[in-house]
């Protein structure tokens, strides 16, 4: 059935809190008010208040809470509002949750998710519009997960929740509104497998999030010029699945990261400097990075579009790309 992302997220939810009584929610606004974009309206009335509650407007305090709950028994989905804040609890995510299953042996678990909308939106402005998954690409230990489909968000979602590693989920919110089909019933997406979301010949375009959808725009527009793009989802950032990135470019030659977050330090330089490391043979030029200008984001919305890449900027570094044999 078609369904939005938002109700992707939402269902998984319900339908994880249903099925094991060990899960609790909580964040800012997350019981009565449902969520700032209504993500959680109506679990406090099905689920009760022991198991939805508000927090405080401590990001810190939710992090940890939600660590120590995770080591008690419980499952916990903790929501900080936007992915901005996780920088505000940043010493709890990159070292307590990130570590603490590797720091205290092999029987030790710590089941939980860290829920957070990031992205730019509508001229949110530098202190609500950021994509952080590079920076916590940093600390090993933390599953890192953003999905670019509702079937994917669903999915992907449900695999966090059951999993006894920590991880953080990151959803974008342009992607909120779309829609996608989704299958009735359960179902799980194994953590840390990417999908090829279509296939090409000549170029590989490697996307996070939002900028999937925009590269297969790119895509779209490149066909008509006889230009095959295979365009890859990691779905899950860490682990990363290479494999799959490395079997396409055995058949493309050539790479091309897409990004949202900004370009020094980013996603797009990781990948770049493991692809040239472990495939270099492969490539028939250096890979190609399309990324977020290294600006704090605008609140103009002219200038957050001219900031953060779209299907035009895509197109042009594949054409740059292979402009190079």
């Amino acid at each position: 059935m078609q369904t939005t992302y938002l109700q992707a997220v939402g269902d998984a939810l319900r339908e994880e809190m249903r099925r094991d009584e060990k899960i609790v929610i909580f964040g800012e606004d997350v019981a009565e008010f449902g969520n700032i974009f209504g993500l959680t309206r109506g679990m406090l009335e099905e689920f009760g208040a022991k198991r939805v509650r508000n927090t405080p407007i401590s990001e810190t305090a939710i992090v940890g809470t939600a660590l120590g709950a995770s080591v008690t028994g419980l499952r916990p989905v903790a929501e900080l509002m936007y992915a901005d804040f996780t920088m505000v609890a940043f010493t709890e995510l990159f070292h307590c949750v990130s570590k603490w299953r590797y720091m205290h042996g092999p029987d030790f678990r710590t089941p939980l998710v860290i829920r957070c909308a990031m992205g730019a939106s509508n001229g949110a402005g530098a202190e609500h519009s950021n994509c952080v998954e590079s920076l916590f690409m940093h600390a090993p230990g933390l599953t890192i997960i953003s999905p670019s489909t509702p079937y994917d968000a669903k999915g992907l979602l449900k695999s966090a929740i059951r999993s006894d590693d920590p991880v953080l989920f990151c959803e974008h919110k342009q992607l909120y509104q779309t829609r996608g089909e989704v299958p009735e019933g359960d179902y799980t997406i194994p953590i840390g497998v990417a999908d090829v979301k279509r296939e090409g010949k000549d170029v590989t375009v490697i996307a996070v999030g939002l900028m999937v959808r925009r590269a297969l725009e790119a895509a779209e527009t490149l066909e008509k010029e006889g230009i095959g793009v295979e365009v890859i989802d990691p779905r899950t950032l860490a682990p990363f699945d290479k494999e799959t990135v490395f079997r396409s470019l055995r058949k493309t030659h050539h790479a091309v990261v897409v990004e949202e977050s900004t370009r020094t330090g980013g996603i797009g330089a990781e990948l770049a400097a493991m692809l040239q490391e472990e495939l270099y043979d492969e490539l028939d030029g250096p890979v190609g990075r399309v990324a977020a200008l290294d600006v704090p984001m605008p609140y103009n919305i002219t200038l957050e579009k001219t900031t953060v890449p779209d299907a035009g900027r895509i197109a042009a570094a594949v054409r740059a790309q292979l402009a190079r044999n």
